[in-house]
């Protein structure tokens, strides 16, 4: 019995792969916020997207393309 006892002591005091604890918890709630906001991180991307297209679709400014050999120098 104390040989177990000491063992778990022994255990319970190692600080060896703490690190690697640390990292694997720090990922385990940066996944679970993913998980419970979901909704609105999905919804801000695609509102930010959209915004995005909108804008380029909306845009006066003819895109330069250096290869039909315009100059794009402004």
């Amino acid at each position: 019995m104390n040989k177990l006892k000491s063992w778990l002591q022994t255990f319970w005091r190692e600080e060896d792969g703490l690190g690697t604890l640390e990292i694997l918890l720090i990922v385990a709630v940066l996944v679970a916020i993913a998980i419970i906001f979901r909704k609105w991180i999905v919804h801000w991307f695609n509102q930010l997207i959209g915004n995005a297209n909108t804008d380029l679709k909306d845009s006066s400014v003819i895109p330069c393309n250096p290869a039909s050999g315009a100059n794009c120098a402004q």
